[in-house]
């Protein structure tokens, strides 16, 4: 599959991967949640600019037939939003980071754009077919953002859980995760906790590749959770690590394009008409 880079998609959500390893579950505590989410809440060009796109199956999949409106929440630059506006989906787009959506507004004048978090979307009652959480499920509490997710949905309307991670089954890949230190690749058997209004859980696998050089490699870094919290002397470590890494050890060349492969794990609930009690 070609890069999602080449048609207008990448990752969305100002809000990445869970240094706990447990994206969307309860043992990331709320404050470190919020610490670690502040991290992205300035860089919308940088974010925007080196981050991989998603492989347009992934919404394919996702949409519901007869689909015509969607919110896409933690929707950072706008980068999955943009696979729901070339469906020509009416799409409204939430994320709590002014800069981000700034990115946003400058690509997609045409989407609603509100800041907010999942568990506040601002958004009116039963207005969406879908709803999409794209490389943020984890910064979300599940619980509070099913609930309220539950409420802009229309009745059987679908919850979509989007995650890119690196394809660390390849050997090569899975040494460079480590140093990039991406903690935002699931372990075996993962599922999303999501709340009592949803239902009929599945999921949908994509493998592809995104061709990029070694420097945007690093670059891609310099945009995650550990990188943006690390002191100077950490910071040059990784980068001085990368660059022994991807020139030396693997001789790659400078500008030289690389095949760099991910998984997109795509995954979708159905509300239930009529909500449980609490």
């Amino acid at each position: 599959m070609r890069s999602p880079r080449d048609s207008g998609g990448s990752v969305s959500g100002s809000l990445l991967s869970s240094s706990a390893g447990r994206p969307g579950g309860p043992k990331l505590h709320a404050t470190r949640r919020h610490e670690l989410g502040q991290s992205f809440q300035d860089g919308g060009e940088h974010y925007d600019r080196v981050r991989p796109g998603y492989p347009t199956d992934s919404v394919d999949w996702l949409l519901p037939l007869g689909a015509k409106s969607a919110a896409d929440i933690g929707a950072g630059t706008g980068k999955f939003t943009a696979l729901l506006v070339e469906r020509g989906l009416q799409v409204a787009a939430v994320d709590p980071s002014t800069d981000m959506l700034e990115q946003l507004r400058k690509s997609y004048p045409g989407v609603e754009v509100l800041e907010g978090t999942a568990e506040a979307t601002g958004l009116a009652d039963s207005a969406f077919d879908v709803v999409s959480v794209a490389q943020a499920w984890h910064w979300c509490d599940p619980m509070k953002a099913s609930k309220e997710i539950a409420r802009i949905l229309r009745p059987y309307g679908v919850l979509g859980l989007i995650w890119n991670q690196l394809d660390t089954s390849v050997p090569w890949v899975h040494r460079l995760s480590r140093i990039m230190h991406a903690g935002d690749v699931h372990k075996p058997g993962f599922r999303p906790v999501i709340g009592p209004e949803f239902t009929d859980l599945e999921s949908h696998l994509t493998s592809w590749e995104d061709a990029v050089s070694p420097e945007d490699i690093m670059e891609l870094t310099k945009s995650r959770s550990y990188y943006l919290r690390a002191n100077e002397a950490t910071r040059a470590k990784v980068m001085g690590n990368l660059e022994w890494y991807l020139f030396d050890h693997l001789g790659h060349t400078p500008g030289q394009l690389v095949g760099l492969p991910y998984l997109t794990t795509t995954w979708r609930a159905r509300k239930i008409h009529g909500v449980p009690p609490r």
